[in-house]
């Protein structure tokens, strides 16, 4: 078809699958993708259908295709060849060489010097092993399993490689038939089935590596390049046959290379096998118009997708046969050309036809390209280009404030929150250009979405609904708006998107669905199941007290989010329907941020969590013209959060001290939130100190291979949100050097896929649109300066140092970590006991520290970044499960008597204790951190963790790090004289792996097993001896996230006054020959001897003027000093000046905002009626005869504006004298503020007069990391219909105060007029009951009615209804 028929017949739509299709190129039921040769005849015989169809019965729909994948079956089935059966299999066994090409002799030669290189060869294919048998013999020879270490048969690609272990194991193969299925590969060999993680894995047993190189060769798109590419992350060859017809004769080179560095291609050139398709024309490049319009040269899409996924692209293997194996090929990436991967040559149509303008000049500048060779002849212009940069940079205003620019109220309807309705365009071309690897992970998120909507839809049922932490459920809707807005032609993606806030919105009230149950329950006489089910509400309301609202938070924001952007897509009565649950939900928000801690606990993950869904919806509501509600809840907010940006600047190491897990689950919120009051209000916090710094707090926190953080207080394995998302922001607007988006691209690369480390299905998405909003992508990827090298760093308010992070996962790089801190850090402790910031801080009341563990000297040990010593992750709070001691006979009360541990270890909490007794005095102290000539000494004091009843002098950790693979561990425990004290015992955990017991000349060790070797130590005390140690696991109590830990607990005898522990951690390349201790009362000494080196180290522990160093070690000859002038040095951090005029300046910022919105809400409006009822809804909070008064004013200018306009009068003629327009508007929001002043102090002293509020009630914030799946989803009619004054409500325990004053009074009413009408029913029954066990059913729902009754009374005697 020409052009012209081709718009005529489809149009000038897209095709709708394409989008999906590019950024996956997948197969589904409603498209078969035909991506190679021995494909393509398919697409012909489908055609050859059609027509056939045509010609015999014109129409629209072809139901063929199952017709078509039967005879695909029929032919191609497993089976067929070992039945003879079908057209296929019988002619190739018949005549093999009719079909198939004998190998070259150069490849067979090329498979062997690969083979004698050491590298491991593959072969994988979809082809059963009978078939694969027949075409490998008589392609390679009878011999040819020995050019092969692994064969793999029916690999069925591309599953292969994005299916998990689970769902696709290794089989082997016994005549050809496949037997039960493998749990790991161990060995080479032939298989069949299987995936890529197993078989990765295999790869670094055979060749000792802990991150083998795969270089993979194939020739589909669809089944070789793309998924090896995105899945697996390996090199990839595209074997390219169209390469042969469309090659360039290049002109004989004056400077060619050796003969011995050059491929046959690139001395001379065959004749093309086959040329351009008449019909189609070329394969890399098309005409994009019209004759009636300008014809542009476009790449084809097939073409886009060899340089995107593949790493080079060949003609045929041997084109490269007789390269040396060294050579160096130039390949496909974002920094080259387009043509920078096809070898030997680029096709013709991409250097000729526009691509490149000058003929014999471009084919040069590639070769030189291709061949690393420099030329001069680009001098003039690399300078000139190098000049206009400089000139650029320097010219560039570096305030960050350009890059956000403040909205300042212009908004042209949705959306609005994060970008406006003009950028989307430009959104959509970044989605295939620039940030396509984003595109591509949100494209992934929706068609997971939409292949399982049933996992990832809300239930319609709200009890199903609130049965567990909901987060999952706003978190993924973000994802899944941001994809509808960049592929708004995918019906399906939308649809859903509106299904999914359908659900959402359906959620009624706790109380609401009380009612109906009890009245339910009254009309059928009190069946058995009416009462369970009104029994499961009335506990859920008494015993699941409502103190968090972090699941409503996470709904609202996601809710508000796809709200804005999706709202040209919503039919009018979902607009409606979806702002007034946003209101609703917003409404509630707002009330109870004057009574919960995430309204005063400052720098606790719940605020800013809570605090973005407030103000999202805020936004929205504020668009929609609804001024006075938004105007109380964006100052609520903003008084909230500008406390904590204030108090941000007192942590000088940008950390957070609830850690690097909960760390990201803060910065996810936060970072949002200084975006949005830049963008909407022109607040700006991007020279904030603490963001300048908190770089650092994610890239010296990851383990090396880019998988694992340390894991300091409650954690999981790695972040639980992000943080590519907030890694980018930082890049974008904080630091402008790209580190930040080479971290994000490590971390991107090198995620886990399957088992510990990986997201939950609640997280995994959740920061997807914000991670594309703010990616720059002009800042190219570019690691800190001291990438690659072992660093050690402090981080001095957290209190903890890392050494070695963010590095390669390879032999001899480790990773070490040491706490030892204040609680809550070194800025909150000192705010609490220094009394700073007195106008907004009562003590640890405004802060929570509930997440963090007792774990002061506590550290972690990752040799070849294994992780043999880890935390304990998310679990509960006791000493015990930290790598930290433990003492006895206890002084207090203990949870583990006889043996006390920290002083903020709670026996009745699953919550870390530290507002009372003497919890809240708790801290550590890094003592010195310091490394000299690769060697890292370490050094913490922890006595002010433990109970000063105890009668500890002191509690020293020493750790000295003499080998990447060799850590020394020294504890002193001081006693002083009258201490009771008699053991201590210390732990060490591996939450992956089990320890095992080892002895060697009598002293005691354990050990754990890995791929790499066994990771072991030793451990005596200063006097020589070694005590056994007690080796277990320990499972977590039901409710935490993790099952549990393994460790080793070691218990020493304490003797008067000074007992040391020594402890030798090694990796399995070092083999320690001896290892001994000697000591006095001020002085250790420790020999280490192992294969290839002598330690000595000498350690003075005791901190006095008589000796000027720490430690001395002597390594073979070589002597390291670590002197006390390194010793880390503590300095006071003032308070902020003026802390309280700052916030009071910024909230006059969002003020003249709502001002302006409010003259042009009523500006705009003309309409007599429309006008009044617009103003009366924007000024009812002011004196109702003002109110009236003004109207009346305003509405009188603005007729005679109307008037004035429609007689195209003068512009200079006055509207009246002195008078404008916007003049006549009174300040509304000064009355607001009058009445929010009033409910703030009331509800300040209320708080203040309340009993202090269970912890455990407080802090119900246990994620959901397990993934749940809903098995069942009730889709009735009548829960759809209770959607409309319904409050988006997520928990049960977040709903019972959901109900405003207006309907509590409404409740109270009907609730009264059925107790009567219910109580008539009672006694009916009464009469007619004749079982004791029916009168007690009657009794029962008579006294839940009553106290239904009660409750709704005392709600509305208390908001005053």
């Amino acid at each position: 078809m020409t052009p012209e028929e081709i718009l005529e017949t489809y149009g000038r739509k897209e095709w709708k699958h394409f989008k999906t299709v590019s950024g996956m190129i997948s197969r589904t039921a409603k498209y078969y993708f035909y991506d190679n040769y021995f494909d393509l005849p398919g697409a012909l015989l489908c055609a050859k259908i059609v027509d056939i169809l045509d010609q015999h019965d014109s129409q629209k729909k072809y139901d063929f295709w199952k017709d078509v994948i039967a005879a695909i079956q029929h032919n191609y089935k497993t089976s067929a060849f070992k039945e003879n059966c079908g057209t296929y299999f019988p002619e190739v066994k018949n005549d093999p060489g009719k079909y198939l090409q004998r190998c070259p002799e150069s490849v067979k030669k090329w498979l062997r010097q690969l083979k004698n290189a050491g590298k491991v060869l593959l072969l994988i294919t979809s082809s059963h092993s009978d078939y694969c048998r027949l075409l490998c013999e008589h392609i390679l020879g009878n011999d040819f399993a020995e050019f092969f270490d692994i064969v793999i048969t029916n690999a069925l690609k591309p599953g292969f490689f994005s299916h998990t272990p689970n769902q696709r194991p290794f089989r082997t193969l016994e005549n050809d038939e496949e037997q039960e299925a493998l749990q790991s590969l161990d060995k080479p060999g032939w298989y069949s089935q299987g995936n890529a993680t197993q078989l990765y894995e295999l790869l670094k047993k055979m060749t000792g590596k802990l991150e083998p190189k795969v270089v993979y060769f194939g020739d589909s798109m669809h089944s070789d390049i793309f998924p090896a590419h995105h899945y697996s992350n390996w090199e990839t060859v595209f074997i390219l046959e169209e390469l042969r017809g469309d090659e360039v004769i290049t002109p004989v080179e004056t400077e060619s290379e050796p003969l011995e560095k050059k491929g046959k291609y690139e001395g001379h050139h065959p004749k093309a096998p086959n040329s351009d398709s008449k019909q189609w024309g070329s394969y890399f490049v098309d005409i994009s118009g019209l004759e009636s319009t300008e014809e542009t040269l476009v790449q084809t899409w097939c073409c886009q997708c060899i340089s995107t996924y593949s790493t080079i692209a060949i003609p045929s293997i041997e084109a490269i046969a007789d390269l040396p194996l060294d050579y160096r090929f130039t390949r496909f990436s974002s920094n080259s050309s387009e043509t920078a991967g096809f070898y030997p040559n680029p096709p013709r149509s991409l250097l000729s036809n526009g691509y490149f303008k000058d003929g014999l000049a471009s084919i040069e500048t590639w070769r030189s390209d291709a061949t690393m060779r420099t030329h001069t002849r680009g001098a003039p212009s690399v300078f000139f280009i190098n000049v206009v940069y400089f000139a650029l940079a320097y010219s560039t205003d570096e305030n960050p404030r350009t890059v956000i620019p403040f909205i300042n109220a212009n908004y042209d309807s949705y959306p609005m929150l994060y970008f406006s309705k003009g950028e989307v365009g430009d959104l959509r071309l970044k989605a295939v250009t620039t940030h396509q690897h984003i595109t591509d992970r949100l494209t992934e998120a929706v068609q997971t979405m939409l292949s399982n909507p049933l996992e990832y839809l809300p239930p319609w049922d709200p009890k199903e609904f609130s049965s567990r932490w909901n987060e999952i459920y706003g978190n993924n809707l973000g994802a899944l708006a941001m994809f509808c807005v960049l592929y708004p032609e995918n019906l399906e993606a939308i649809n859903m998107a509106k299904d999914y806030m359908e659900r959402m919105a359906a959620q009624p009230s706790c109380m609401k669905y009380l009612i109906s149950v009890a009245v339910q329950c009254a009309t059928s006489y009190c069946s058995e199941p009416c009462l369970e089910d009104l029994k499961i509400w009335i506990n859920r309301l008494v015993k699941d007290a409502p103190w968090d609202e972090v699941p409503l938070a996470h709904s609202l924001v996601g809710f508000a989010t796809a709200y804005d952007f999706l709202y040209n897509y919503l039919s009018k009565n979902q607009q409606e329907r979806f702002l007034e649950v946003i209101a609703n939900a917003s409404g509630y928000m707002y009330e109870t941020s004057y009574r919960r801690g995430w309204g005063f606990q400052y720098l606790h993950n719940h605020q800013p969590t809570n605090c973005v869904a407030l103000l999202a919806g805020s936004l929205v509501l504020m668009n929609q013209g609804y001024l006075q509600e938004a105007y109380l809840w964006t100052k609520q907010v903003l008084a909230i959060m500008e406390k904590s940006i204030v108090l941000l600047q007192e942590v000088t190491d940008g950390s957070l001290y609830e850690g690097v897990a909960y760390g990201s689950y803060t910065t996810r919120s936060l970072f949002q939130y200084i975006f949005l009051v830049q963008r909407h209000f022109g607040i700006n916090h991007f020279n904030h100190p603490w963001l300048k710094q908190h770089f650092a707090f994610m890239y010296r926190t990851v383990l090396p291979g880019f998988q694992r953080t340390v894991a300091i207080a409650d954690s999981n394995y790695n972040w639980f949100y992000g943080p590519e998302s907030q890694l980018v922001f930082l890049d974008k607007f904080i630091m402008r050097n790209g580190s930040g988006n080479w971290l994000a691209d490590q971390i991107r690369k090198n995620r886990v896929v399957e088992g510990p480390g990986t997201p939950s299905k609640g997280q995994r998405w959740c920061t997807l649109h914000t991670e594309f909003l703010w990616y720059d992508a002009s800042l190219h990827s570019v690691p800190p300066p001291d990438y690659g090298i072992p660093k050690l760093h402090y981080f001095e308010d957290w209190g903890v140092v890392t050494y070695g992070s963010a590095l390669p996962a390879e032999i001899n790089r480790p990773f070490l970590s040491f706490k030892s801190g204040k609680l809550g850090g070194r800025a909150i402790y000192d705010i609490v006991h220094k009394n700073k910031y007195k106008e907004w801080i009562k003590g640890w009341r405004n802060f929570n520290a509930g997440h963090e563990h007792p774990d002061q000297n506590s550290f972690t040990f990752a040799p070849n970044g294994v992780p043999f010593i880890t935390e304990a992750l998310y679990g509960p709070k006791y000493t015990f499960f930290n790598n930290v001691l433990m003492f006895s006979p206890a002084m207090s009360k203990s949870c583990f008597f006889p043996w006390e541990g920290q002083i903020t270890e709670d026996c009745s909490s699953k919550w870390l204790k530290y507002k009372h007794d003497l919890a809240g005095d708790c801290q550590g102290r890094v003592v010195a951190a310091m490394e000299r000539s690769g060697v890292v000494f370490i050094r913490g004091e922890g006595v002010g963790a433990y109970n000063p009843k105890l009668k500890l002098k002191n509690f020293q950790r020493n750790l000295v790090l003499l080998h990447p693979q060799l850590l020394l561990l020294v504890d002193q425990i001081h006693l002083e004289d009258d201490s009771p004290l008699e053991a201590t015992t210390s732990f060490f955990h591996n939450v992956d792996m089990p320890f095992e017991e080892t002895v060697i000349d009598n002293v005691h060790g354990a050990f754990i097993r890995h791929r790499d070797g066994m990771y072991r130590m030793f451990w005596m005390d200063d006097a020589g001896y070694s005590e056994k140690a007690t080796i277990a696991s320990k499972m977590y109590p039901r409710g935490y996230p993790y099952n549990g830990t393994n460790f080793v607990n070691v218990t020493t005898h304490l003797r008067h006054p000074i007992t040391r522990g020594v402890y030798l951690f090694i990796g399995p390349s070092i083999d320690v020959q001896s290892f001994d201790v000697r000591g006095d009362s001020e002085q250790l000494d420790v020999f280490v001897t192992t294969s290839e080196h002598s330690y000595a180290i000498y350690l003075w522990t005791v901190e006095t003027g008589a000796h000027s160093v720490f430690a001395q070690v002597i390594a073979d000859r070589q002597k390291i000093m670590f002197d006390h002038v390194s010793a880390i040095k503590s300095s006071a951090v003032p308070e902020v000046e003026d802390y309280v005029g700052i916030v009071e300046q910024n909230l006059q910022n969002f003020k003249p905002v709502f001002q302006q919105l409010e003259k042009q809400i009523l500006s705009r409006v003309r309409n007599t009626d429309s006008f009044r009822k617009t103003a009366e809804r924007l000024l009812r909070f002011s004196d109702k005869r003002q109110t009236e008064e003004a109207i009346d004013r305003i509405f009188a200018i603005s007729q005679r504006q109307q008037h004035q306009q429609q007689g195209r009068a003068k512009k200079s003629k006055k509207i009246a004298k002195g008078y404008k327009f916007v003049d006549a508007v009174p300040d509304i929001f000064a009355q607001i503020e009058v009445n929010e002043r009033k409910v703030r102090q009331k509800a300040q002293t209320q708080a203040q007069n309340e009993l202090p509020v269970d912890e455990d009630e407080e802090m119900k914030d246990l994620l959901d990391f397990a993934d749940v799946t809903y098995v069942k989803h009730k889709t009735g009619a009548s829960l759809k219909g209770q959607s409309g004054l319904a409050h988006m409500v997520t928990t049960a325990r977040s709903s019972a105060s959901l109900v405003s004053a207006s309907y509590t009074r409404l409740f109270l009413i009907l609730n009264i007029a059925i107790f009567f009408v219910m109580l008539a029913m009672q006694l009916t029954c009464f009469q007619r009951a004749k079982s004791l066990h029916g009168q007690r059913c009657l009794y029962a729902v008579l006294l839940v009615d009553s106290c239904i009754l009660l409750w709704l009374y005392s709600s509305c005697s208390q908001s005053q209804c």
